[in-house]
């Protein structure tokens, strides 16, 4: 088990090993999406790259990078994810819509 502490949201929810960053988000209330992609996003595909999130704690607490973030992110941070992509296995803190 692991917490998902938002950091913009002072919200930490409890996520059980491997699920699913952007989806625990969502059935906890969190927005993820800025202005259209709440609406234009590709429900967790993986193509659209608007569920983007800053890591700020527990990097190490998530799942490798996939091939599509790589794609999207090479001129990003490591610590910027896709929520969509990114399975939570220990305590992390997050900042949505950096």
């Amino acid at each position: 088990m692991g917490n998902i502490k938002f950091v913009k949201e002072n919200k930490e929810i409890v996520a059980a090993d491997g699920a699913n960053l952007r989806i625990k988000a969502m059935e906890n209330g969190i927005d993820i999406y800025k202005f259209l992609a709440k609406v234009t996003n590709c429900n967790g595909n993986g193509q659209c790259a608007t569920c983007v999130v800053e890591v700020v704690e527990g990097l190490e607490n998530l799942s490798p990078r996939t091939d599509v973030e790589n794609r999207k992110f090479k001129k990003k941070p490591d610590n910027y994810r896709l929520a969509c992509q990114t399975l939570v296995n220990g305590p992390v803190s997050v900042v949505t819509k950096p």
